[in-house]
């Protein structure tokens, strides 16, 4: 070797980029999360075993979880039963008042709230209704899921009337459409099946533009 040359250098270690740090959940909401988990457990239960058949047991076990976690989350099965009911209002009403405030037409109105309305029983809690099984429900608890469904049925009806009001409605009795529609709505998870050959989209589109061209005038 001469003088002039230098040795090589040994060939440097690549180094790795340190991986993203995740943060983790925030307790609210990671427990959050979970009573969400079981109130779908539930009301696939309830839609398939109804109430009184299905047992708190399956409903943990559906989500490998024992008896006594699902407690710490919630009492009893009645008041599972019941944060169904309340989950599936909160939404709907969420949705009702952020479709009445748009600008669209009364036709679309109602047909946006019809679309929300089957993706919100059928994809969230996986079949709740908000008729289901309400003889279960303790008085209090009864009392307060039939206030807001009253407040569905009276922001649908304004709906119905603002659409007769405007001429894209034919005069009919609002309060009977209302509950037409509701209840034609509600009973689609007795039937609905998540393998079944129409999807979710599909029946809501359907049901949607049924519903809605029965109520144009002309």
């Amino acid at each position: 070797m001469s003088a002039a040359s230098t040795p090589a250098k040994p060939p440097q270690p690549r180094r790795r980029r340190p991986k993203p740090r995740r943060h983790p959940e925030p307790p609210a909401a990671r427990a959050q999360s979970t009573r969400v988990q079981i109130l779908q457990s539930a009301a696939a239960a309830f839609r398939k075993l109804g109430y009184h058949g299905a047992t708190v047991e399956q409903i943990a076990a559906a989500l490998r979880m024992n008896k006594g976690n699902l407690y710490y989350y919630f009492r009893n099965k009645e008041e599972i039963l019941f944060a169904c009911h309340q989950y599936s209002l909160d939404r709907i009403l969420a949705l009702l008042d952020e479709i009445a405030r748009s600008d669209d037409r009364p036709e679309m109105k109602l047909r946006r709230l019809i679309v929300a309305f089957v993706h919100t029983i059928l994809d969230e809690l996986h079949g709740t209704t908000l008729f289901i099984d309400l003889e279960a429900l303790t008085p209090a608890h009864l009392k307060t899921i039939v206030v807001g469904r009253d407040q569905v049925d009276l922001g649908m009806r304004q709906i119905v009337l603002e659409g007769v009001a405007s001429g894209a409605f034919s005069g009919r009795d609002a309060k009977l459409v209302t509950f037409a529609i509701l209840g034609a709505v509600n009973w689609i998870p007795r039937w609905f099946r998540m393998d079944g050959p129409a999807s979710s989209q599909e029946i809501a589109d359907q049901f949607a533009d049924f519903l809605v061209a029965g109520l144009r005038s002309g």
